[in-house]
């Protein structure tokens, strides 16, 4: 009998997408934490397909990011937004994961400030959905994610694991 073994995942570079933000708007306290909602005003992104082929445009306004910062202050992050390529294909992203590091990080995090990114730990998982039929592939790959906070913006590489 052969004794396989599971593949050993890798990841390759997909997308760095920039994603302006407006100041968080406060929900207040709830029985599981503090809710925030971050809504996105724009951006843009730049990569490449699994097959090479390069891949740009820009973030629509309209999406949001749906916060809930827990107790142990790790924010569980919950964002949905558009993406539009450069040839007009709409692709949909469902981006989830957590922040979290040492306090007085997260406090210049909060006042704006810029923070070096090896300093605390932002990581997604996120899923794509779109029905241009030459971006089929991104609905059917496996994705994460490795972000930073700037005072107006969320940059973010994604990476497709293999």
């Amino acid at each position: 009998m052969a004794q396989f073994q599971p593949v050993v995942p890798q990841l390759h570079p997909l997308l760095q997408i920039t994603v302006r933000v407006a100041p968080a708007l406060a929900v207040g306290a709830i029985a599981l934490g503090v809710r925030r909602i971050i809504n996105i005003t724009g951006g843009h992104f730049i990569g490449q397909s699994p097959s090479g082929i390069a891949l740009a445009g820009v973030v629509l306004p309209g999406g949001a990011d749906w916060q809930l910062v827990r107790a142990d202050n790790v924010a569980l992050l919950e964002a949905r937004y558009t993406l539009q390529t450069d040839d007009g294909a709409l692709i949909y992203v469902q981006n989830q994961g957590m922040r979290h590091g040492p306090p007085e990080v997260l406090a210049a995090l909060a006042r704006g400030e810029e923070v070096d990114p090896a300093s605390y730990y932002m990581r997604t998982t996120p899923t794509f959905e779109t029905g241009a039929p030459h971006y089929g592939w991104l609905n059917n790959l496996v994705a994460v994610g490795s972000g930073l906070r700037r005072a107006d913006a969320v940059v973010l590489d994604f990476y497709w694991v293999s």
